[in-house]
C-alpha cells in the first residue's frame, strides 16, 4: 500500500484541496483526460422509477478490468477535474468507466423537474442499478468523493433490493456528518462558502430555465448564504420541516454502514476543511468498512508533488486491482 506523503510545501489543506481543482491540474491531467473523453460517450440514465440522469461511459477497445462507475461531489459534474483525473487513471489501466451526473448536475437540468437533494438515494440506486443492467460486467466497482462518497456508501449499504453488484466501493473525502460539514462551511475559511454558494445559486437559475413554474428566482436574489439557501429551500421542496432535519438524514455515521453489502473503503484527511474527521469514529464497526486515515490530503486534494499528480489516482487502482 502507497502512503500518502506530500513534500512540506504541499502538506497545507488549503493548498492542498484548491490545488486539486486548478487550471494547473487540468493541464497536468490533459493528455489522459483527452483520450478518456475521446472514447467516451454520453449515456441518458433511466431508472426504474421515472428519473432520469446523463453519463459519459468510456469502453475498452478489447478486454477490461472491470466497471468502475464514479461519483462526483456536490456541484461538481461528470467533468470535474477530480473525475477526469481518476477517470482516466482507470481507463488508462484498462477499465471501463461510467462517470454519473446526478440530478442538477452537468448537463442534466432539463431532465426531472423536482430538484436535486441529498436525500434522493433512489437516483443513485437507481442509475448504479439500470448502469450495470445495460453494460454487464463481471467485476464491478464504485467511487465517490464528497458527497458522491456518501452516496456510494449509502447505495452499497441499501442495494440489497437492487440488481447491483459490487466488488469494492471507494469514498474519497465523504460527507460523514452533514451537520458538521455545514458548520464547517458557515464558519471556516469564507472562499469555500462563497464557491458553493455561487455555484449552487447558478445550478438553481438553470433550473428555472426550464422549470420557471418552481416559482423561486426573486427569493433567490434575497438569498446570501449556505444556510439562508437552506432554511428556504428545505421546507418548501423537501419532504423535511428544517434544515437540521433534513442534513441529518443522509449522515452515515452511528448505523448507516453496519449492513453494507460489499467491501467498502473510506479515504479520509485529518486535515480535511470541510468533510472534517472528527466524525470517523462514529462510523459503524462493519466488517465490510476499513478507513484509511491520513494526516494529510485537504478536502480531496491528494495532491502528491510537485508535478501536480494525484496519489488517490494510484490508490484507486491499487484498491481494485486487488479485488
Amino acid at each position: 500500500m502507497t502512503h500518502f506523503q506530500p513534500p512540506p510545501l504541499l502538506r497545507n489543506a488549503h493548498v492542498q484541496s484548491l490545488l486539486a481543482s486548478t487550471r494547473l491540474r487540468r493541464l497536468r491531467i490533459g493528455n489522459r483526460a483527452r483520450k478518456l473523453e475521446a472514447a467516451s460517450r454520453e449515456v441518458l440514465v433511466e431508472c426504474r422509477d421515472g428519473t432520469r440522469l446523463i453519463g459519459e461511459y468510456a469502453e475498452q477497445s478489447g478486454e477490461n478490468r472491470g466497471l468502475v462507475i464514479l461519483i462526483h461531489g456536490w456541484e461538481g459534474s461528470s467533468k470535474s477535474t477530480y473525475m477526469l483525473s481518476s477517470g482516466s487513471a482507470l481507463f488508462e489501466a484498462g477499465y471501463n468507466v461510467f462517470r454519473l451526473n446526478q440530478r442538477d448536475h452537468g448537463p442534466s437540468h432539463h431532465l426531472n423537474k423536482e430538484l436535486f437533494t441529498s436525500t434522493r438515494l433512489t437516483d443513485a440506486l437507481g442509475a448504479v442499478e439500470w448502469i450495470q443492467t445495460t453494460f454487464p460486467h463481471e467485476r464491478n466497482y464504485l467511487a465517490g468523493f464528497s458527497l458522491g462518497g456518501n452516496f456510494s456508501l449509502r447505495v452499497a449499504a441499501n442495494c440489497r433490493d437492487h440488481a447491483i453488484r459490487l466488488d469494492q466501493v471507494a469514498a474519497i473525502c465523504p460527507v460523514l456528518n452533514p451537520v458538521n460539514t455545514m458548520e464547517a462551511l458557515d464558519s471556516g475559511w469564507w472562499l469555500y462558502e462563497k464557491y458553493f454558494v455561487r455555484k449552487w445559486k447558478r445550478s438553481l437559475r438553470t433550473k428555472l430555465k426550464h422549470f420557471p413554474e418552481l416559482g423561486y428566482e426573486k427569493d433567490l436574489l434575497t438569498l446570501k448564504s449556505l444556510r439562508e439557501m437552506n432554511q428556504f429551500f428545505v421546507p418548501r421542496f423537501t419532504s423535511f420541516k428544517d434544515a437540521n432535519t433534513y442534513l441529518l438524514a443522509y449522515a452515515i455515521i452511528g448505523d448507516a454502514l453496519s449492513h453494507l453489502e460489499a467491501p467498502c473503503h473510506i479515504i479520509a484527511a485529518q486535515d480535511d476543511p470541510i468533510c472534517g474527521a472528527e466524525d470517523l469514529p462514529n462510523l459503524a464497526k462493519a466488517p465490510n468498512l476499513t478507513v484509511e486515515s491520513t494526516a494529510h490530503g485537504g478536502h480531496c486534494g491528494y495532491v502528491s508533488n510537485y508535478r501536480l499528480d494525484s496519489w488517490v489516482d494510484k490508490r484507486l487502482l491499487e484498491l481494485f486491482n486487488n479485488n
